[in-house]
């Protein structure tokens, strides 16, 4: 990123100076899908596409973000509004005025505003977080910028909270965790009932991850995300019956099958059990990386996307087209979607030296099935949210 760009605009657009540049990644997930607010595991990481700002203080109490991936579109709003942002074209501020109530909910008042420019190369509604990257982007300015003392952790869960209560999308807290917490080439084995986690290199030998984007906009909010973890809810109630269990996360395959009657119901026994075993799955995809078996992780990761597919039903066409086309390619491990599915983007792990092959023909697939492109990103897995 040539922050010169940053810096220039920022100051075209409102006649000062920028004090300070950012950088906040999106992220992608090796395994581990619709497990976070089940209680289950995840095995994320932070890629080097994201989302860049300039910052610099004003005298008033009101704050104004330029978004230079919306036609250089200005918001102006006061330090203190709350109100949810109807305009369409205007609803990404809604992130930005979450996470400034919060964080002054959880540390101090506020006593001056800012400038904001705001420039990202993440597509957007690619399943990526861009989200999360605007929500952990806000965050670290706010307690950079005000000398806020604030916990790394708590400022995923403050990210966490502005979707949930401020936007609406019943999330857990994988996106921000992985956007605030990721470490340079490693992958980040998180407990989401305990939120203890481990760093655990991402060793792919000479295998790269490519990025596969269907183009298909998604919007959790308006999808059927929030039906899954009331369906998963209702599945973790009935099994209460006779368990004593707080969240899905807490039982193994065995238990499971063994207590599967008390369900009684198809939809909810099938997304059930695509919780329960896609975060039995997690765990072992974890020990295979640790023990360099990339057959069997690849072999854990195809299974996620069948079980996405069949029991949790949120690939739909373009998503299974890109998985399936990937798996049948010279050099592919393993394929399969990420994200909340309706949508969004997968993820392919591929030899290096046949990732262009492998590109061009899963893109000619996919375009002779769909009627339009997909595309293809290769990115490195980076460190969180930070100041450049």
């Amino acid at each position: 990123m040539n922050t010169a760009f940053l810096k220039n605009n920022f100051e075209q657009i409102f006649k000062q100076p920028a004090a300070d540049l950012f950088f906040s990644p999106g992220r992608i997930n090796i395994i581990g899908e619709h497990t976070d607010y089940t209680g289950g595991h995840v095995f994320p990481c932070a890629i080097s596409l994201g989302t860049y700002a300039a910052y610099g203080p004003r005298a008033d109490k009101k704050i104004a973000v330029c978004s230079g991936n919306m036609n250089d579109d200005l918001v102006v709003f006061d330090l203190d509004d709350r109100e949810l942002e109807e305009n369409p074209d205007h609803k990404w501020i809604n992130y930005f005025k979450g996470m400034i109530a919060y964080v002054q909910d959880e540390s101090q008042k506020l006593d001056h505003g800012f400038n904001l420019y705001v420039w990202g190369n993440l597509p957007y509604g690619a399943g990526l977080s861009s989200s999360a990257s605007i929500e952990m982007l806000a965050g670290h300015v706010l307690t950079e910028e005000y000398g806020l003392e604030i916990d790394p952790v708590k400022l995923a869960q403050l990210g966490q909270k502005t979707e949930n209560d401020f936007i609406g999308l019943s999330s857990g807290i994988m996106d921000q965790f992985a956007v605030n917490m990721s470490k340079k080439d490693h992958a980040i084995l998180l407990d989401c009932a305990t939120l203890k986690y481990n760093y655990l290199p991402l060793d792919l030998g000479d295998y790269e991850i490519i990025i596969m984007s269907t183009n298909k906009k998604h919007s959790l909010a308006d999808s059927a995300y929030n039906d899954r973890v009331q369906e998963c809810q209702e599945a973790t109630n009935r099994l209460r019956q006779k368990l004593a269990l707080e969240r899905l996360g807490d039982i193994d395959e065995d238990t499971f099958d063994e207590y599967s009657y008390l369900i009684n119901d198809e939809t909810l026994l099938k997304r059930a059990r695509h919780a329960v075993f896609e975060n039995q799955r997690t765990i072992k995809a974890a020990k295979a990386m640790q023990d360099k078996d990339l057959d069997r992780l690849g072999r854990l990761i195809n299974a996620s996307h069948v079980s996405l597919d069949f029991d949790y039903e949120v690939t739909g066409k373009e998503l299974d087209t890109l998985a399936q086309s990937a798996w049948k390619q010279e050099g592919c491990l393993c394929a399969r979607m990420i994200g909340g599915g309706f949508g969004g983007s997968a993820i392919a792990i591929v030899k290096e030296d046949k990732a262009e092959d492998f590109k061009e023909k899963v893109g000619k697939i996919y375009q002779e099935k769909i009627g339009y492109a997909a595309s293809f990103y290769e990115a490195k897995i980076v460190d969180g949210t930070h100041k450049l």
